[in-house]
């Protein structure tokens, strides 16, 4: 595929793309007869690294479409692009913030669920403070927030619960109590967005504790369980509600 079949991956932020579409990056602009068409040159050094994201693959003359959905950029460096689409089959992608379900041991690895096509492993010294000495405490049917380290189509997705530093950053095994479910990765990735007007009008309605996975999974925990499972509802009915809707809704909650 050349050059000439693309278009400018600028021209198509917010519009639908299907597998198969080239998006051509911004390197420089050349006048034809046509007017200005977005072309790649190897002579042209790069302002920034540029990420591409999920659904998105890089090819000889940019970025390949492989998954249906809206075309996402985010600016800042040399940018990131990614397709928004509402699949609901996760497909780990390294530095990925997951959920998983402890299902087995094996020797000195764990085996997680994650959602995806094959279990994750993750390592026992994969936990701040672990040694072989001191080894955490993990049994089978715990959840586990972690992080993809090794996630690609030709090796087992593996994770760990430390960050580079070492620490720990919030990740290692949730509480016993509270709700786990599951909602669509598009919901997920609005949840996760900075200020989330969702987040921020439930935390108004009730004091709770909230980890979101980016496989689709999310783990609560309110003060009693009445209000765990008002919260759940509430997360689960937000993907099909506009924000007036949302409003009314948590309006009548907070004045009961």
């Amino acid at each position: 595929m050349t050059a000439e079949h693309g278009a400018a991956a600028e021209a198509l932020v917010g519009q639908v793309v299907l597998p198969g579409d080239l998006l051509l990056l911004p390197a420089h602009y050349d006048e034809d007869a046509e007017g200005e068409r977005l072309r790649l040159s190897a002579g042209t050094a790069p302002q920034g690294r540029l990420l591409c994201g999920p659904g998105l693959r890089r090819s000889g003359a940019g970025l390949l479409v492989t998954k249906c959905g809206l075309l996402r950029h985010r600016p800042g460096g040399g940018g990131a692009y990614w397709v928004d689409s509402q699949q609901k089959r996760y497909v780990p992608v390294k530095g990925d913030h997951v959920i998983g379900i402890v299902t087995a041991k094996a020797g000195d690895v764990f085996r997680l669920d994650v959602g995806g096509s094959e279990p994750a492993s993750l390592s026992y010294l994969a936990f701040e403070g672990a040694t072989k000495r001191n080894r955490p405490n993990v049994q089978v049917g715990d959840l586990i927030y972690g992080q993809f380290v090794v996630a690609n189509k030709d090796m087992e997705p593996e994770m760990v619960c430390i960050d580079s530093s070492g620490k720990s950053s919030g990740m290692g095994i949730i509480g016993q109590d509270g709700f786990l479910f599951k909602v669509s990765l598009g919901l997920i990735r609005k949840l996760l967005a900075p200020k989330c007007e969702i987040i921020q009008e439930l935390s108004q309605l009730y004091p709770f504790e909230l980890v979101l996975g980016m496989n689709g999974r999310i783990w609560v925990k309110a003060k009693t369980v009445q209000q765990t499972l008002i919260i759940v509802n509430i997360l689960e009915a937000c993907e099909y509600m506009t924000a007036e809707q949302r409003k009314q809704a948590l309006a009548k909650l907070s004045g009961n």
